[in-house]
């Protein structure tokens, strides 16, 4: 009888003992995703490969695990790199969340400091000298402002598509971006520009990503031919042109999408294409005329019908558009005036060597030069580790930091680079995939503010290289050499996977 009464029991006994294991949480090792982990440790592996060619001295010779070379240093940033995400793996996710203004007002603090302690390495002052090492803090900065944004953006009716919001969040973005560039560091700043994707997913307006956008291609039709006349047609440039044109075709572009109203879009581009038309055969046949202002003109015009629009439909889409259109011209010649009278002659050479306009092959294009013939020259499998001519023989200056991509192309070939590029991908694609199964605000933002960081490194590092993008010098995420990045890239990856680890806490 006692026998029967204890096998009745024991299923009562397991279901009690399994609530009060499961009222403590999950495991926190079954919560990670250890399969970013496995990404992150795979690119620090190939990194490592990659600083141990870029570095590696045939003349010298010695071990690759030397610690007096960057190649043994470079061991000895990944260690501690590990330990350090270990230890924020141990740390509740909770108390990191709560920190989150305190860590950032402590990173504003240090940035602004920084210029006053900081020595003159090629002209940046961003780097701090403690002994033998050196830290660069607006490496460190990012995580701070990410976490920060994301505290900000969870906060109880926090709407990014209304104003006052949407200027609090560009706020805390901008600041640590002036600080750094304070410190001559415009390509760190540019890094913070990454957070305006985070924006857009959480509900920024989708024209202001597009005025963004536009500004690029302004810039670029604009200084690539604007040193180029217009056939047939006096005191014109193919730039100005094609720019006036570009931005009447926005503005009426934006009026379609935005309000619905076609009848208003087609005016305007039927007024301006007459316009223009008219202005064009008066030149040819009658007499010569500037033609630019008449474009000049069709732009005004078209901003004055627009802000008329506004004020008799009472809608205040018309106005928005009618600042996108006078905004565009505004960025344009001020842009002109920025490139030519503010920015230093090798800021220019840079720019015009990018688009095609000059050619500096002992100059400003010098490093992508050597860069493409680095990655050229490993074919489709590669030199093998440490037989890469190019870069043993030092013609790629900064290769094993800001040009590092182009050892993996020399020594791996294409197959090495895409493995590489897949990798990226994945650790990319991944980090959406957590950003959006998070159960909260903060969670998601932060996790698409890691997205945004990464995929803007790995676009303009490897753009630059292939001579796609600017030169601004900036890391190829755990593959350029030293400590600061590395730590930087691992802070701010494992406090999202810590954040993830804990996003079922409430559920049990």
């Amino acid at each position: 009888m006692s026998l029967n009464i204890n096998i009745f029991l024991l299923p009562q006994f397991m279901t009690r003992r399994n609530l009060n294991r499961n009222s403590q949480g999950p495991n926190l090792l079954s919560c990670i995703d250890w399969f970013t982990i496995l990404i992150y440790l795979m690119l620090l592996a190939m990194g490592w490969m990659s600083v141990c060619g870029a570095s590696y001295d045939l003349d010298q010779g010695g071990s690759i695990v030397d610690f007096s070379t960057r190649s043994g240093m470079q061991i000895v940033w990944i260690g501690t790199s590990l330990i350090l995400g270990t230890l924020i793996l141990m740390t509740d996710d909770r108390l990191i969340e709560s920190l989150s203004y305190i860590i950032y007002l402590g990173f504003l603090v240090l940035l602004a400091v920084t210029p006053f302690l900081a020595h003159d390495i090629k002209g940046s002052m961003s780097w701090i000298k403690i002994g033998s090492f050196s830290i660069q803090p607006a490496e460190f900065a990012k995580f701070g402002t990410a976490l920060c944004v994301a505290k900000v953006m969870s906060t109880y009716e926090f709407d990014v598509s209304r104003w006052k919001d949407f200027v609090i969040s560009v706020s805390l973005i901008v600041i640590p971006m002036v600080l750094i560039v304070l410190q001559r560091e415009t390509g760190s700043a540019l890094v913070y520009s990454a957070f305006f994707l985070m924006l857009y997913r959480e509900g920024m307006p989708g024209c202001i990503l597009f005025s963004g956008v536009a500004a690029v291609i302004y810039f670029v039709v604009g200084v690539r031919f604007s040193e180029e006349a217009l056939m047939g047609v006096p005191q014109m440039t193919l730039g100005q042109t094609l720019v006036l044109i570009l931005v009447h075709l926005f503005t009426v572009g934006m009026v379609w999408v935005y309000t619905n109203n076609k009848a208003v879009g087609w005016r305007i581009l039927g007024w301006g294409a007459l316009a223009i038309t008219l202005a064009l055969l008066f030149t040819r046949y009658i007499m010569s005329c500037n033609v630019m202002w008449m474009l000049q003109g069709v732009c005004a015009v078209s901003i004055i019908y627009l802000l008329y629009r506004a004020m008799r439909d009472n809608m205040i889409r018309y106005f928005y558009i009618a600042m996108f259109a006078l905004g565009s011209l505004a960025f344009f010649y001020s842009a002109n005036f920025v490139l030519n009278n503010v920015m230093k002659p090798h800021q220019q050479t840079r720019i015009r060597v990018l688009l095609g306009m000059e050619d500096d092959p002992r100059g400003a294009g010098y490093n992508v030069i050597q860069a493409k013939i680095a990655i050229g020259s490993g074919g489709l499998q590669g030199k093998g580790f440490l037989n890469g001519t190019q870069t043993k023989l030092k013609y790629v200056p900064e290769q094993d930091t800001d040009f590092i991509f182009c050892t993996v192309g020399e020594e791996e070939g294409f197959v090495g680079c895409a493995a590489v590029l897949v990798l990226f991908l994945a650790l990319i694609l991944r980090l959406i995939h957590l950003s959006e199964r998070q159960p909260y605000t903060f969670g998601r933002v932060y996790g698409y503010c890691v997205m945004s960081v990464f995929l803007f490194h790995v676009f303009i590092n490897v753009g630059m290289v292939l001579g796609l993008t600017p030169v601004i010098g900036i890391p190829l995420p755990f593959f350029s050499y030293g400590g600061s990045s590395l730590w930087g890239f691992t802070i701010l990856l494992f406090v999202f996977l810590r954040i993830d680890a804990g996003r079922n806490r409430m559920k049990h």
